[in-house]
């Protein structure tokens, strides 16, 4: 579906997107390396569960939040690879008392 354009000489490093080892080009997104390697699944909806996915991938929609290295909250679309990198699909629920109390 996706494929890189970007130059084949650079570089490789190896991270980790949702427990498969991924080799990317040194200063790829990691938003990329997500599409090229055919996940692109970023987040979950917090209220429905729904798959969420980049949708600007250029900062704007906040919606390509990622787990990166056990830090959530980061926008894929901005973050560069880096050797031993451990990617994963951000799950954040929502908070049952704020739901029970109608907020």
């Amino acid at each position: 579906m996706f494929r890189s354009l970007q130059d084949h000489n650079r570089d490789r490093v190896t991270l980790t997107i949702n427990g498969q080892q991924v080799a990317a080009r040194e200063g790829q997104t990691v938003w990329s390396a997500m599409a090229v390697s055919g996940q692109v699944e970023t987040r979950k909806a917090a209220l429905s569960g729904d798959a969420r996915s980049a949708y600007c991938a250029m900062g704007v929609c906040f919606e390509c939040m990622v787990n990166i290295d056990g830090l959530p909250n980061q926008q894929a679309c901005l973050r560069r690879v880096s050797e031993g990198m451990n990617v994963t699909t951000q799950h954040i629920a929502e908070d049952s008392e704020a739901s029970d109390a109608g907020l």
